[in-house]
């Protein structure tokens, strides 16, 4: 598992858990789906996350970008 993958996974894993909490529990769940799309922009437009940077650090190895294979 590499680390692109990883950061896509985490990243659509919160924004269907925070959807989830919102239908199921309460609304204002939806601020955190808000967090996670602007993480995404943000990370979209200066080629920097923090995920990123934290899978590295741990040694998650770097790879492909995402639908490439070898």
């Amino acid at each position: 598992m590499t680390v692109d993958r990883l950061v896509h996974i985490v990243a659509g894993s919160f924004i269907l858990l925070s959807l989830a909490l919102a239908r199921f529990h309460n609304p204002n769940w939806l601020w955190f789906t808000v967090f996670v799309g602007a993480n995404l922009l943000q990370s979209g437009l200066t080629n920097w996350c923090l995920m990123s940077s934290i899978l590295r650090r741990l040694g998650v190895p770097e790879g492909n970008a995402v639908g490439c294979s070898r």
